[in-house]
């Protein structure tokens, strides 16, 4: 069985404070979250106080929402995929769209921080996704299919079969509007095809593939009920208690009826 996960994308928001006491709601409040793994992806300078807070809650991870394309060396600002390992990291969101408009990652600095990160240790969250033209335009599949096969698939099978995937429909994220549940199965099922073709139908049939765009307490269990959607890459709903352990709720629902 796949794993199910439910990922927190902070992106830059909260002060120290803030995120302590966050984190601390969530451990504290009486939700089960045994039943899903839950990813906390955080601004670098938290992340060592985070893996400290977590450390006793099984069910809990820490994230970094970047890393550097170089192992070491003179990159003023840099965070090496080894110093976020040597804090007891143990993901890092690799290609978020974000990080490809805003500052202009291509495929071939992804595909090469996939790599550093694999290598030091760390777990991928591959985020692939189309924009609003894009997707207007029928050109959704062949966008997402490029992004696999220039970033994601330049990867040999045993280090593929590590990561996990994150689909974000660019037109959905922050905009409070949401791929309809057709939608996202459509094309989590079709990543997930993809992946069966180029790897092996046993590696597809693991991989978590996570939906993000919009995601909330409302939304989150109709887009947890397709087959093919394996949790969640929360954004603004993570930034609420209440609201992200409902979202982990949702899920652990759907996982108890499944079994």
């Amino acid at each position: 069985m796949r794993k199910k996960i439910i990922a927190a994308n902070w992106k830059m928001n909260l002060t120290h404070a803030e995120a302590m006491t966050l984190t601390d709601a969530l451990i504290d409040e009486r939700v089960d979250v045994s039943l899903s793994e839950i990813i906390l992806a955080a601004p670098f300078v938290y992340l060592h106080d985070l893996v400290r807070r977590i450390q006793s809650q099984p069910s809990f991870s820490i994230a970094a929402q970047n890393c550097s394309s170089e192992e070491k060396g003179a990159f003023t600002g840099e965070v090496s995929a080894r110093m976020l390992v040597s804090i007891g990291t143990e993901f890092v969101i690799i290609g978020h769209s974000e990080r490809r408009t805003l500052f202009g990652e291509n495929d071939e600095i992804i595909s090469k921080k996939l790599k550093i990160a694999l290598a030091s240790g760390l777990i991928p969250v591959f985020c692939c996704g189309e924009n609003l033209l894009q997707r207007q335009a029928n050109n959704h599949f062949m966008i997402i299919e490029e992004q696999l096969n220039n970033g994601f698939f330049t990867l040999d099978s045993s280090l593929a079969c590590k990561c996990i995937i994150a689909y974000e429909p660019v037109w959905a994220i922050g905009t409070g509007v949401t791929a309809t549940t057709e939608q996202a199965q459509e094309m989590h099922a079709f990543i997930r095809n993809k992946i069966s073709e180029k790897y092996a139908p046993s590696i597809a049939d693991l991989m978590p593939i996570l939906y993000g765009g919009s995601v909330t307490s409302k939304n989150s269990i109709e887009l947890f009920s397709c087959s093919d959607v394996d949790g969640g890459l929360v954004g603004g709903a993570s930034l609420k208690a209440t609201e992200f352990l409902s979202i982990v709720a949702s899920m652990n629902s759907l996982h108890k009826i499944k079994n």
